[in-house]
């Protein structure tokens, strides 16, 4: 069990049965009443984001979810379908349970998924991951009026802004937490 005051961003917490993980936090202190926490969780189960506040003594149930390896294999309309590397079984995610990682799922690409009561529930991909560019505007020699930089499309279809002298089937290094360029991949 842990008491209020160890929630932090990224700790995973069970409530009403199911996984949550905290976004983000606020502590606070009022005179004589007791320390509140408010928190932002999402359900891991079914992707909800909601604002809860905890209260003085209250504690909570740490979930531990279990990580496999895993390799994606391919999708179907809004259904992604992965590969435990130990078992070789395969099983299927919704799009709605991958949020913004289904951006950046190559076929083939290593994986790491979350599993709670047998049920995958999240994916994390690796930090860094190498993508061939499909479209983006040529730059143009001194047209740094935007700063330098210009849309490019990923294979996967996910949008990134990149520098002006990348070109269409380049292969560039993306950052999966946050969609930004990192470099040009050799």
């Amino acid at each position: 069990m842990l008491s209020i005051t160890e929630l932090r961003s990224g700790t995973t917490i069970e409530l009403e049965g199911s996984p949550h993980v905290v976004l983000s936090y606020s502590h606070s202190k009022m005179g004589r009443g007791g320390a509140v926490v408010r928190t932002k969780l999402k359900n891991l189960k079914t992707g909800a984001t909601y604002e809860r506040s905890f209260h003085g003594n209250d504690k909570v149930e740490e979930a531990k979810p279990e990580e496999k390896p895993s390799t994606f294999l391919y999708s179907n309309d809004n259904v992604y379908t992965f590969m435990d590397n130990s078992s070789y079984d395969q099983f299927e995610m919704s799009g709605d349970n991958l949020g913004d990682a289904k951006q950046y799922l190559i076929d083939g690409a290593s994986t790491k998924i979350s599993f709670y009561d047998g049920q995958p529930i999240g994916v994390n991909l690796p930090i860094k991951m190498d993508f061939k560019v499909s479209h983006t505007e040529p730059g143009v020699r001194g047209d740094t009026a935007q700063g330098g930089t210009k849309p490019a499309t990923l294979e996967t279809g996910a949008i990134v802004t990149v520098p002006l002298f990348i070109n269409i089937d380049d292969t560039i290094r993306v950052d999966t937490r946050d969609g930004s360029y990192v470099e040009r991949a050799k």
